[in-house]
């Protein structure tokens, strides 16, 4: 499992809402209206949901149920897509640390087995840096699990297949146009759980118990979702630092994964304790975003070269780099973009966005997700 450019052969992509929604190709829906191109200031699903949320006025139905289709359109492009397939690495693509180094096969358990499931939290590059990153509350999630069978244990984790920065940011390659992605993302699961790594600086701690049968049936659950759901995304972009807010893209990263994987734990019957658990997400704040389009409308033959060449020019100073001096003639490029001047071109669903940023501009943030309940009875254990 590998990272591909999001080039001329990326997969086919279903549009799939957490609530239910069609499938289909994102190319098939409308261009956007000539509103969603609107003014850096222009906040019009943002204000017609703060209208909606605060009247009670049975005048304002027509005006909202028109919001409603409005913000069902937004929310087709703007959710996360599944793909038909997983495409093969492109060679360009290259990691740092090995992924998944000692990843297996998921075992298939006997059905009557016992399994303990642990939530795991580590500071991001506990290995390299210790604890540094736990200061800021940057984690990193995965879950694991113990039989009562056979005594063994296993790691389940979703990361990144190239590091983050890949998945964060593109290449600007000499001779090509379009920025190149390296920004897939894929489960592994390896036998044996770390304790050390993450009871020193985070969190082991039982959350619930299955049987061997509801490991089975989550195991083909874990095959589709890895599947399906290919490319890691770093942000998640808001309107506001206010609650509750208009989530105008969210994030898709490691502790999306486990609390997928909770949700299909609870819904197969498991039954979670009431114990916190809180998780980290980076945070934009944005106005209603603009639609630009995808690589081909962009930087084809036929594209935007304006549009092509700010978009290339904003993503420049988030390159590698060799120098100290580099790196903060860089940071002062970067914070007169997206702070001074409320810039920031967003890649998502393999369309392009503009952000006009808003103050906070971004926050990192660690907040209680409540651990799931499902909509079965639980088997006894």
């Amino acid at each position: 499992m590998a990272a591909s450019s999001r080039r001329a052969h990326a997969p086919r992509a279903r549009a799939e809402a957490s609530q239910a929604s069609e499938p289909g190709p994102l190319s098939a829906l409308p261009p956007p209206s000539p509103a969603a191109l609107a003014p850096e200031e222009s906040l019009v699903l943002l204000r017609k949901a703060e209208e909606c949320a605060l009247s009670h006025l049975t005048e304002a139905s027509s005006y909202c149920f028109g919001y409603a289709e409005e913000m069902s359109l937004f929310r087709r492009r703007t959710t996360l897509a599944r793909f038909d397939y997983r495409p093969k690495p492109d060679p360009y693509c290259q990691a740092r640390y090995t992924f998944c180094p000692t990843g297996s096969a998921i075992p298939v358990m006997k059905d009557k087995d016992v399994i303990e499931v642990y939530r795991l939290q580590a500071p991001v590059w506990e290995f390299k840096y210790g604890d540094l990153l736990g200061h800021f509350k940057i984690m990193h999630d995965a879950v694991g699990f113990k039989s009562s069978l056979t005594g063994k244990n296993y790691t389940m984790e979703w990361y990144e297949l190239f590091q983050l920065g890949n998945c964060t940011f593109p290449h600007l390659r000499p001779g090509m146009d379009a920025p190149f992605w390296c920004n897939q993302g894929a489960a592994c699961f390896y036998e044996g759980i770390d304790d050390a790594h993450w009871k020193e600086n985070g969190t082991l701690v039982l959350v619930t118990t299955i049987s061997g049968s509801m490991f089975n049936e989550m195991a083909k659950w874990v095959k589709y979702d890895n599947e399906t759901g290919i490319y890691y995304e770093t942000w998640t972009v808001q309107a506001s630092p206010d609650k509750p807010s208009v989530v105008w893209f969210d994030s898709y990263e490691c502790s999306k994964f486990i609390l997928r994987t909770y949700q299909k734990l609870a819904d197969l019957g498991a039954v979670f304790k009431k114990i916190q658990t809180n998780y980290t997400s980076i945070i934009l704040f944005s106005g209603e975003p603009v639609y630009l389009g995808n690589e081909t409308s962009i930087f084809g033959p036929l594209g935007n070269k304006t549009l092509a060449a700010a978009i290339r020019d904003f993503y420049y100073p988030f390159k590698p780099h060799r120098t100290v001096r580099e790196f903060f003639v860089d940071l002062l490029k970067i914070i007169d973009r997206v702070i001074v001047n409320r810039q920031f071109y967003l890649f998502y669903n393999l369309e392009y966005w503009f952000l006009p940023m808003k103050f906070p501009y971004l926050k990192i943030i660690y907040e209680e997700v409540p651990l799931p309940v499902g909509s079965k009875t639980s088997f006894d254990v």
